[in-house]
């Protein structure tokens, strides 16, 4: 049997899992006032449909995603915590980047909601 070199499996699953929980937090703000009918009760319902699983499931795709490119396109002769380190600071910007992007979406997709 071969040496397993990193815990790529639950690194990954961790990410993943945080990229999930600031996407549907993105989301939950920014909706509110477009499926909560806040200007004369309209709501649109397709932040439930359209903007919803491209926050909650794009999101960690993506970090998942520069996770493993950073992770992968450093030499093996550096160390591992070095990698480690570089491959989690590239998803938390992508992540962060992502989710200033997604407020920003959302801010101008619900704004003829709120009634200005």
């Amino acid at each position: 049997m071969g040496r397993r070199d990193e815990p790529t499996g639950a690194a990954g699953c961790l990410i993943a899992a945080v990229a999930a929980a600031v996407g549907f937090t993105v989301w939950l703000r920014g909706a509110g006032p477009g499926l909560s009918g806040g200007f004369e009760g309209e709501r649109d319902l397709s932040l439930l449909y359209v903007e919803l699983p491209l926050l909650v499931f794009g999101l960690p795709a993506t970090a998942v995603a520069a996770w493993a490119l950073t992770n992968s396109s450093l030499p093996h002769r550096t160390g591992r915590p070095a990698r480690t380190a570089a491959a989690t600071a590239a998803s938390a910007i992508t992540v962060t980047a992502l989710a200033w992007a997604g407020l920003i979406w959302l801010d101008n997709r619900v704004a003829p909601f709120m009634g200005s």
